[in-house]
């Protein structure tokens, strides 16, 4: 991998692939941290001692190259960590608890979750977590994100985003059991195309006004990331949060529909280049990991702020809502499959 290559790079020897860019191989068993041996022999004989033993993503893999330090000024006592694939990372560098979930709102969608028990679909990923290796971590890619989101935008003759939110909130949650499911270009979660939309009797119409629409594709596309990851594994519980970055988290009543959504509370941190702040947070950690924890490590950091509470009536309305959607979402899907 790129990842055990560039560690391998400083130390000037073979560096180990770690447990989390090594759960995206499929090669690996990730709930016995090892290589599995059957999916080892469908692709090469001997690869088990090709790829080398896993490890922790914050273990100290030694000392850097002699080579480094003689030509660049490197201390001799400088230690390197193993490295990690970019995903991985950004969930370090976001600073992610047990029972997180990470929403990165982009022109693509991303979501990171915080797994104690994981549960392998084909839609998303499962990876072992960077930062704690007991655990997991799932993510889940989305094309339609604020591609889809400008789209409906323009198309509701919006002259801002300003505008948007105003929309957005002169609907009310749950969009009077309508519910709109947008795929602009091809979704990767799901495989599915095309412009649904489905009244409260769950009817298919043409057209929404331009309120009820911007509310079901916003209600909609979280909607399906709850699903999703509840699919996944993941259960929001009470000390829960949503930890929202990227450009539509600073869309106040964007957010508040994800908190009532998830039926938890939101926070923003307006944090650059995660990956390389998780990186660099992770090559601390593996200094320290045998005294301190990655939360202690990180403790002392700018907190994030709370942007969003859960309406109180939000679990009574987006429960049985969700039931539906998920119905409907299937049979999209479905019949994209064939």
């Amino acid at each position: 991998l790129v990842s055990s290559f560039g560690a391998s790079l400083l130390l000037g020897n073979y560096a180990p692939i770690d447990y989390s860019d090594g759960s995206g191989m499929n090669l690996m068993d990730i709930q016995k941290r090892e290589w599995h041996q059957k999916a080892l022999d469908a692709c090469a004989p001997h690869l088990k001692q090709k790829l080398g033993p896993l490890v922790p993503s914050f273990c100290s893999l030694g000392s850097i190259s002699a080579y480094f330090v003689q030509r660049y000024g490197f201390s001799p006592q400088c230690k390197v960590t193993a490295f990690m694939g970019d995903n991985p990372a950004s969930l370090a560098g976001l600073r992610l608890q047990e029972g997180d979930v990470s929403v990165s709102l982009g022109s693509s969608d991303t979501l990171f979750v915080w797994l104690k028990e994981p549960k392998p679909a084909i839609q998303g990923h499962i990876f072992v977590n960077p930062v704690n290796a007991d655990d997991y971590m799932a993510l889940l890619c989305y094309k339609n994100g604020s591609f889809a989101r400008e789209i409906v935008r323009d198309r509701v003759r919006t002259q801002s985003w300003e505008e948007f939110a105003t929309l957005l909130n002169s609907s009310p949650p749950g969009n009077n059991g309508n519910i709109g499911i947008y795929f602009f270009d091809t979704e990767i979660t799901p495989c599915a195309i095309g412009e649904h939309r489905f009244d409260a009797s769950g009817k298919s119409v043409d057209a929404f006004e331009p309120a009820t629409e911007v509310r079901a594709l916003i209600e909609g596309q979280f909607m399906a990331k709850r699903i999703h990851a509840n699919n996944l594994g993941y259960n929001i519980g009470p000390t829960s949060r949503v930890l929202a970055t990227g450009g539509a988290s600073k869309n106040s009543a964007i957010l508040q529909v994800l908190s009532d959504v998830f039926n938890a509370p939101v926070f923003t941190l307006q944090t650059e280049n995660s990956a390389s702040l998780g990186a660099a947070f992770q090559a601390k950690h593996g200094l320290v990991s045998k005294s301190q924890t990655f939360a202690e490590i990180v403790q002392n950091l700018a907190p994030y702020q709370v942007a969003a509470t859960p309406s109180p009536d939000s679990l009574k309305i987006y429960t049985p809502l969700m039931e539906r959607f998920k119905v409907l979402e299937e049979k999209i899907a479905t019949a994209c499959d064939h």
